[in-house]
């Protein structure tokens, strides 16, 4: 599988002008030959003729294990180790992450014995299209990750912290298989429910109010990206009124997934409906995003975005509405795109749920 992938950054060289790629962010060298260090520990070079991992002693006995066919070399000086490979096979431009710190990349402008080039989304745009592995885990990510919040849902009621029904929750999760979160765990209520990113707190949770659910789990290295808006009881006609706008902006989105959509499209679709609907300026984010190794990977769904989906990219579907003091609504699904359309990965019914 890493040869593959490899194989096809190699193929991006020529168009890129360069002949060799340095890659720093741990999902994409996880990505491309199994395994990562900590960001900043290290860092996997590719040239025409190898694949090197330069880290320090601290990872060489894992690397013997995980990666025991790609060359390494322990050293403390990473960038020095840099140089030292491109000069010995011979690479005079090398690629480069933009999202290198300026301290790095100053280094490497003054010493480089190669041409630094920054590029954007070198790695990224490769990994936007899963392969079967890939999708078997996004599958199971996405499937416990709904039994999860629906197992939640049963034990949630008035006087239960947002901070316990998060930990709850993540406790859930990791019983069943789940290697960790993706983010902290959201669970935002009442007036707090309308701060989209609103950590949990201490609020106790309180009858009649919404409660807004937001949580992504790891499974065999991929993640989900679920979020659901319930009531603890009528929560009144205002916030249900809004409820079932999002609920068929969502449908409406979902329904022109297919390859070769662009996501402004979808993110249109949407944003138009919940403005007929007199929503419009409290829609104040995307509309979704792709997930595999990380919570956010391309392709993005918004404004302005002009990237086209493709067959098996994994993408979520997340339109929301934010009264300050009042509430907030967002329902988030994640979509398998297929040759004729998609497929719904998540289980979790999307009506409003009154418990």
């Amino acid at each position: 599988m890493t040869t593959s992938r490899i194989a096809r950054l190699r193929a991006r060289f020529s168009a890129l002008s360069i002949d060799s790629f340095l890659v720093q962010a741990a999902s994409n060298q996880a990505y491309l030959v199994g395994t990562s260090v900590e960001p900043g520990d290290g860092y996997v070079l590719v040239t025409e003729k190898r694949v090197v991992f330069i880290t320090d002693a601290r990872y060489e006995t894992e690397l013997k294990h995980t990666i025991p066919t790609i060359d390494r070399v322990i050293t403390r000086n990473y960038l020095e180790a840099v140089n030292q490979v491109l000069a010995a096979d011979g690479a005079t431009v090398m690629g480069l992450e933009d999202t290198l710190p300026l301290q790095t990349f100053t280094w490497l402008d003054e010493h480089l014995v190669a041409d630094p080039v920054p590029l954007s989304h070198v790695v990224d745009d490769l990994r936007q299209v899963k392969e079967p592995a890939e999708l078997a885990a996004l599958q199971k990510a996405t499937a416990l990750t709904s039994d999860g919040v629906t197992a939640l849902l049963d034990v949630l009621h008035p006087g239960m912290t947002e901070r316990a029904a998060a930990l709850w929750l993540t406790r859930w999760m990791q019983d069943h298989g789940a290697t960790g979160v993706s983010f902290p765990t959201i669970v935002a209520s009442g007036p707090r429910s309308a701060w989209p990113h609103g950590q949990a707190s201490d609020k106790p949770l309180a009858a009649h109010e919404l409660v807004t659910i937001d949580c992504g789990f790891y499974v065999d290295g991929y993640t989900s990206d679920l979020t659901r808006t319930v009531a603890l009881g009528d929560p009144g006609e205002p916030l249900k009124r809004a409820y079932q706008a999002v609920q068929t902006a969502q449908e409406q989105i979902m329904a022109a997934v297919r390859p070769g959509v662009t996501g402004d499209t979808l993110d249109r679709i949407g944003r138009d409906y919940l403005t007929e609907q007199g929503y419009g300026a409290a829609f104040i984010h995307g509309t979704g995003h792709g997930i595999g190794l990380d919570i956010h990977e391309g392709p993005n769904i918004g404004r302005g975005w002009p990237d086209r989906l493709a067959t098996d990219q994994v993408i979520t579907v997340e339109p929301g509405v934010y009264f300050p003091e009042q509430g907030g609504i967002r329902i988030e699904d994640d979509l398998q795109v297929t040759a004729t359309g998609h497929t719904v990965l998540t289980t979790v019914p999307r009506n409003l749920i009154i418990l």
